[in-house]
């Protein structure tokens, strides 16, 4: 079946989430959204675990849903159909290797709460997995590996957000230059990068040691509300060995949905306590030294690309992978009205436009024209037609800041 995947989100056990993180709100939340696949996010807490465990059915192979004494009295009302939950998490490793402190955060996929509960004894015994849904462990991501594929064989690593400066496989300040530097002899059970808010799959195919990996995207949501900002594109059986088969071989895997690199919080370089905001050359420019304060500045996406890149930007690999960018429905409703998007105004318009025309995927991707038309006006119409249509424009977002996309303003 063709579906929509979001397989990195964060409960309300992690740090920094949204108090709404529970089944029932998540549940709601893909229902509007029209993702048919969710991940749980932070199957080592053992809280979490236990609130999966009340809550949740089994319902496919290696899937679940939420019980239906737990729905939320608005969850009949929504256009979208019952999500399936699949036990997925984040793992913050940080250790030192090679001379230097790595610091890289790892999804992990696996079929069943309790396959998720003799992993998470397996990393009890290393540190601390309660007091936060991602648990920050003095693990090596190689040694990660083995500990899941002991556990289970069938269960998956990916490497989270790669590019991201401060937590990831490639990051500037505590990444590494290769796969095979981070994973050493297990490299070849890695198959699958996540690419993160501020890169798109065009801007991976730049450098051809990635040409091998499938190439995913996933919120990483902190809060239900912004479920799907990335996800994947799926056609499978609906089950956990269908989605091994598109995350780890692309079997069903035809494309993912992702944000305008442009709008994500590291994609330029920059000081934002300075104000600076940079493209690579300019950085290349000030030899990576700010000009107003005098200290380092905060390597991006787009830079640490450029960095390891072998391959020039409009080369025929970045066609490889088919993806759509899209900006969320309370955000583009938001620009056409020129109101906040926590504005009482645009919730109003969001939910009565979900109530007329369908889930918020369908009004972004697939909706005509005609009927946002008439369902909302013709101010959102011609905004969703210029996104569909890539009309946009963007401001970088940098060192932590997130970008902006405009929809209505005339260039």
């Amino acid at each position: 079946m063709d579906c929509i995947a979001d397989l990195h989100i964060h409960s309300r056990y992690s740090m920094a989430t949204s108090p709404l993180g529970t089944p029932e709100y998540l549940d709601l939340w893909a229902r509007k959204k029209g993702i048919s696949i969710l991940g749980t996010g932070d199957l080592t807490h053992p809280v979490w675990r236990e609130q999966l465990r009340e809550k949740l059915i089994p319902a496919e192979e290696g899937l679940y849903r939420l019980k239906e004494e737990f729905l939320l009295p608005k969850a009949a009302a929504c256009p979208g159909e019952a999500p399936r939950f699949l036990l997925s998490g984040e793992i913050s490793s940080i250790y030192k290797k090679k001379g230097k402190t790595r610091k890289v955060h790892s999804v992990i996929l696996l079929p069943d709460l309790e396959t998720a509960g003799r992993f998470s004894g397996r990393l009890e015994a290393i540190g601390n997995i309660h007091s936060d849904g991602r648990p920050i462990l003095g693990l090596d991501c190689r040694d990660l590996l083995e500990i899941l594929l002991e556990v289970c064989p069938r269960g998956i690593l990916i490497p989270a957000h790669v590019w991201t400066p401060h937590f990831s496989l490639f990051g500037a300040f505590s990444g590494f230059d290769s796969i095979e530097d981070c994973f050493g002899d297990l490299t070849s059970y890695v198959h699958a990068l996540e690419t993160g808010l501020s890169s798109d799959p065009a801007m991976n195919r730049r450098w051809s040691a990635l040409d091998g990996y499938q190439l995913v995207s996933s919120s990483d949501a902190h809060s239900p509300q912004k479920l799907g900002r990335e996800s994947c594109l799926l056609d499978i059986p609906l089950s956990y060995e269908g989605v091994y088969e598109a995350v780890q071989h692309g079997k069903g895997l035809t494309g993912t949905i992702e944000f305008f690199p442009e709008e994500g919080k590291y994609h330029y370089d920059g000081h934002r306590k300075c104000g600076l905001c940079l493209s690579p050359e300019e950085t290349e420019a000030y030899q990576g030294i700010c000009p107003v304060c005098g200290r380092k500045i905060t390597v991006g996406v787009s830079s640490r690309i450029r960095a390891l890149s072998d391959r020039k930007p409009g080369c025929e690999e970045e066609k490889r992978d088919y993806f759509e960018k899209l900006v969320p429905l309370q955000e583009v409703i938001s620009a056409c009205e020129g109101v906040s998007p926590a504005s009482k105004r645009v919730q109003g318009k969001y939910e009565e436009l979900l109530k007329k025309a369908g889930t918020e995927f369908d009004i972004l991707r697939k909706v005509p024209l005609e009927d946002i038309r008439l369902a909302a006006g013709e101010k959102i119409e011609e905004g969703i037609r210029r996104l569909r249509a890539g009309e946009v424009i963007c401001t970088p977002g940098y060192d932590g800041e997130y970008g902006k996309i405009r929809l209505l303003e005339e260039p």
